[in-house]
């Protein structure tokens, strides 16, 4: 039976919750760069106007003719001083439309850049612009920021010696930052989630570590006590039927499986302490492991050929119980995998060294691994058995990486056709 395991959820939904804030963030950031984008448009339109506005040929002359009538008032002594000075001031208050314009309209532009460009393309003035951006062709130039936004129009003069220029200008260092902001604030929110998700990996594993432990030293525990019962009650049956063979073989049978489940306490009580390890070779370990469940095939009602290549007699720094379990859990993975035997069925097991390290292949004809799971049957709780626990591979994955300092992973599976696991583990020169 499939489950989806707890961190493949937490992927999920830290993986959705990332892209929800990042598309929150986006729309957000669009909406904030259209805004500004608005703004400093009507920004620019003010400051045309107001260039277009005071470059009126009018405003000159009604100043010239104000100072004109000033200084002839000033002429004539019967006329008061008051008078010639109301002229002045109006003169004094028209000239203030300078600097509203100066000092009001033009810092309202912030930094954005901008420039005029007459008919004939050449620029006229431009603000918070560089000389070496005005190095490049002309046209190039104007064809960027016209990409950006439609020029503005500006009109001087009148009919028939009417002058028209054009407004182009382009973003702001604020709006460019902004267009950024959402990558970066993409980044931090992965990276802060990245720091989330391997944290509680983390204690997750620690947990599981922990739970492992304590699982299996109680497991050796309660296992013990009825075993050293079982052996005192063997010894028992085997002073009495001493002179009958067929009794004493069946004693002997049921000796080697309460041996086996002592092996199998030792293991539990291995698991959780850094094991003793020897060099040994590994041929004897896997032929005990063939031997085992070649006797217990029947059991399974399937008829599967088990053929062993070893090409190496290369010792390993091993903990041979261990190691034998780990063996043991991918050759029973591979027998239950084959659902449906038929004519030519096999689980293989091929030994060979490469350099500084021995490879193991397990191979079978079985039902093979679907794609989708690949990645998952190392993981506690996966199974596709019904009653299955989801905990043989997960162990020997602990056993061959933590405890032998080794890699086991799926080598190659098709559907229908079978599946290769391989068990990668140093050799000491």
């Amino acid at each position: 039976m499939h489950r989806l395991l707890p961190s493949n959820r937490i992927k999920i939904i830290l993986v959705t919750l990332l892209m929800l804030l990042a598309g929150a963030s986006f729309i957000y950031n669009q909406f904030l760069l259209n805004r500004i984008m608005e703004q400093e448009r009507a920004s620019i339109e003010l400051w045309t106007r107001a260039f277009e506005f005071n470059n009126l040929p009018i405003h000159q002359q009604k100043s010239l003719t104000l100072f004109s009538v000033a200084n002839q008032l000033q002429g004539y002594p019967q006329v008061p001083d008051s008078l010639s000075r109301m002229v002045l001031d109006a003169e004094a208050a028209e000239s203030q439309s300078d600097f509203v314009f100066s000092e009001i309209i033009q810092p309202n532009l912030f930094q954005i850049p901008v420039m005029l460009v007459d008919e004939s393309g050449f620029i006229v003035h431009y603000r918070n612009l560089e000389e070496e951006d005005l190095d490049m062709n002309i046209d190039q130039f104007i064809e960027k920021y016209r990409a950006y936004s439609d020029p503005i129009p500006l009109v001087f003069g009148e009919e028939p010696n009417i002058q028209r220029q054009f407004a182009y200008f382009g973003e702001s260092p604020t709006l460019q930052y902004l267009r950024y902001f959402p990558y970066i604030q993409f980044g931090i929110l992965a990276l802060l989630l990245g720091v989330g998700y391997t944290t509680y990996r983390s204690i997750t594993r620690s947990e599981q570590s922990n739970l492992w432990v304590g699982m299996t030293k109680e497991a050796a525990h309660q296992l013990g006590t009825p075993l050293s019962s079982m052996y005192g009650w063997l010894q028992l049956l085997k002073e009495k039927n001493q002179n009958d063979e067929e009794a004493l073989s069946i004693v002997y049978e049921v000796e080697n499986d309460v041996t086996r489940l002592k092996g199998i306490a030792e293991r539990f009580n291995k698991i959780g302490s850094r094991p003793e390890l020897k060099k040994v070779s590994v041929e004897p370990i896997i032929d005990d492991v063939i031997a085992y469940m070649e006797k217990r095939l029947p059991q399974f009602g399937k008829h599967i050929e088990v053929k062993k290549s070893i090409q190496t007699n290369a010792k390993l720094n091993l903990n041979p119980q261990l190691f034998q379990w780990a063996i043991e859990n991918l050759i029973k993975n591979s027998m239950d995998a084959m659902k449906e035997v038929k004519d030519g069925a096999y689980v293989s097991i091929r030994v060979t060294r490469d350099m500084d390290q021995v490879r193991i292949d397990i191979e079978d004809s079985g039902a093979g691994i679907d794609k989708k799971v690949l990645h998952e049957i190392f993981k506690p709780g996966y199974s596709t058995k019904k009653r299955g626990w989801g905990l043989g591979l997960s162990l020997t994955r602990r056993i061959i990486e933590e405890y032998h300092d080794g890699k086991v992973f799926v080598l190659n599976s098709e559907m229908g056709r079978g599946t290769t696991i391989r068990v990668l583990l140093p050799c000491p020169v």
